[in-house]
């Protein structure tokens, strides 16, 4: 079991993380969001691990996540890629939501929020 290779990128209000799994069997670290997020689920399939419950996913999926909720994703067969996708602001306060989420170098809106310029 290894970590997935990940990519991250910013654009706009959007924060991507691409998760390419080489073999089946290896997984994110659990974790869990104070917002809601998709997960595109592009190549391969997937066991989705939520709150101890599992849910298996073929590609192409799109897989939603609940705020809240402890998750890890596990490839199923070799040469899996996901994206988990979701909102750098919150529409209602305009406050990042996950500020340790945006990779230094990034201006998110050319708004004077930076992290690491």
């Amino acid at each position: 079991m290894a970590y997935p290779n990940t990519r991250v990128t910013c654009a706009t209000n959007l924060w991507l993380r691409q998760m390419h799994f080489v073999k089946a069997g290896d997984k994110n670290e659990g974790h869990e969001h104070n917002y809601d997020h998709m997960t595109l689920l592009a190549t391969g399939s997937v066991a989705v691990h939520v709150n101890g419950q599992t849910t298996n996913f073929t590609a192409p999926h799109m897989i939603f996540i609940k705020a809240g909720r402890r998750h890890y994703i596990e490839a199923l067969e070799d040469n899996t890629i996901a994206y988990c996708v979701h909102a750098l602001r919150d529409k209602d306060t305009e406050e990042i939501l996950d500020p340790n989420q945006i990779p230094n170098g990034v201006d998110v809106f050319k708004t004077g929020i930076t992290k690491g310029l």
